[in-house]
């Protein structure tokens, strides 16, 4: 059953959130999409920051991340300058109308939260955010997929057989 794979209600409840939330900032009169707050808010913390920086900060693929930077060039949420340093590259940085917008939008933003945490201690809310880290490490360290992984025998172990029945499943298999 789908409701008892973690990742299947990690994923419902993210969608959900994001959903909820698009709705709300839609509603409250904002033409910005989530991924383009976030993008705003990653190149007004930092400037210099590639295409490809965004998106790792933000877990978006380079081509949404080039679609979405020429949609806020387009609406004068960001502008393109010369690199100060390097002839080679350039810089954004989010313009006064950008900053207007990220401004205006923080109540909205602050508001999905609360509602979304709502009934959520903080002691749950900081387990929660060090499980999912966890779980982020455990995936991004490649080296932990690939030699700490049990071979069919101790998963048949671990799933109630007795070390005999391992061993025919084992024998069968051959």
């Amino acid at each position: 059953m789908l409701s008892r794979i973690l990742f299947y209600s990690i994923d419902k409840a993210i969608k959900r959130y994001r959903q909820f939330a698009q709705a709300n900032i839609d509603r409250a009169g904002f033409s910005i999409t989530i991924d383009q707050w976030l993008v705003l808010n990653v190149i007004q913390e930092k400037p210099d920051s590639t295409q490809m920086e965004i998106a790792e900060r933000t877990f978006k693929d380079q081509a949404s991340i080039a679609r979405i930077i020429h949609l806020l060039i387009q609406q004068k949420l960001v502008a393109v300058e010369n690199h100060p340093t390097d002839r080679r590259r350039s810089q954004m940085r989010v313009t006064a109308e950008g900053n207007r917008i990220l401004e205006d939008v923080m109540p909205t933003i602050l508001n999905n939260r609360a509602v979304a945490l709502r009934g959520i201690s903080e002691e749950e809310i900081a387990q929660l955010q060090y499980l999912l880290e966890k779980i982020f490490t455990n995936c991004s360290n490649s080296k932990s997929h690939e030699t700490q992984l049990p071979n069919q025998d101790d998963l048949s172990l671990q799933m109630g057989a007795t070390a005999p029945d391992a061993a025919n499943t084992a024998t069968e298999r051959a």
